[in-house]
């Protein structure tokens, strides 16, 4: 999460471990010296010939960083002004045709009801702070022949976008986003990385799809006339943003999601691992939906 990064990283790591009571010189064994001997990463140890790379802290309970030293020279503090964005070469932009066009056709996202009036539907049912998901099987609600977003019990439509080939978006239906109105969308989609979204109406998710066409990719909502982007122009994936800023925009857009409707703790966090089809029990890949226990596609209806 770009907002708890600002707050701390292994440090915060370090101080709930020694609040749960284990011992201090194991868990910086843990925290600085086994990464960088098993990775063969290339940072300074306390020992002799390598280079100043350490930290100092404000005591042995909180972990608060006060100063950093990177090859013996001292880095900037926090609430220093940030040095200038070094310019970074541009990787994986969405140049293709099918990126480049936004959605006209809301209909792509329409799913007709053809098992019948008697049909069941499988749902994918998304767990809190759980990369794993549940199966159901739930009465499709019915309007005008089409299959729908359930609102009254939660069972709102989910679409993957291919971003890489012009092909038709794979539609589903998802539990336990809450959604009341809009759609969220997200170009961080492990581990392909097409364009996941969930919403309540067809509208609402072609245009949060179509805000990431246009920023090249990103994490993007809509709710009526509001809309808000964090684009994500590297790869669909990174910005190049100031990280402080990034992790206001995520915080707000969370914040965001949340007045929707989600009592998800972490609702695009959700979202990025739906598509994530090695991990059980149903998700959804550009190509529908996908059984992570029989490893297998299987139909929406049955």
């Amino acid at each position: 999460h770009p907002d708890s990064l600002v707050e701390g990283h292994i440090n915060m790591l370090v101080k709930r471990c020694l609040s749960e009571g284990y011992d201090l010189f194991q868990v910086l064994q843990i925290a600085c010296v086994n990464p960088v001997k098993h990775y063969g990463l290339e940072v300074g140890l306390l020992q002799t010939g390598d280079s100043a790379d350490f930290i100092l802290i404000n005591n042995l309970k909180d972990f608060e960083v006060l100063e950093t030293y990177i090859n013996g020279k001292k880095a900037p503090p926090k609430e220093a002004e940030a040095s200038p964005p070094i310019p970074l070469p541009r990787i994986g932009e969405l140049s293709l045709v099918s990126n480049d066009v936004p959605f006209s056709l809301v209909k792509l996202f329409r799913l007709l009801s053809l098992g019948g009036a008697g049909g069941r539907l499988l749902v994918i049912e998304a767990l809190d702070r759980q990369l794993i998901t549940n199966k159901i099987v739930v009465t499709p609600k019915i309007v005008n022949g089409e299959i729908v977003s359930d609102i009254e019990n939660d069972i709102l439509k989910i679409v993957v976008v291919n971003r890489y080939v012009e092909a038709k978006p794979a539609v589903a239906f998802i539990k336990n986003f809450g959604f009341k109105s809009g759609a969220i969308a997200s170009s961080v989609a492990h581990d392909s990385h097409n364009f996941i979204a969930v919403g309540v109406d067809d509208e609402s998710i072609c245009h949060v799809i179509n805000l990431l066409i246009e920023s090249k990719g990103g994490i993007s909502l809509v709710n009526g006339e509001q809309q808000a982007l964090l684009p994500l122009p590297i790869a669909g994936l990174m910005s190049e943003n100031d990280g402080y800023e990034v992790a206001q925009a995520y915080a707000r857009l969370d914040r965001l999601a949340k007045a929707m409707g989600s009592t998800l703790e972490a609702p695009f966090m959700t979202l990025s691992f739906m598509a994530l089809l090695v991990i059980p029990s149903l998700k959804i890949s550009d190509k529908g939906l996908f059984d992570g226990e029989k490893f297998a596609f299987t139909e929406l209806l049955v």
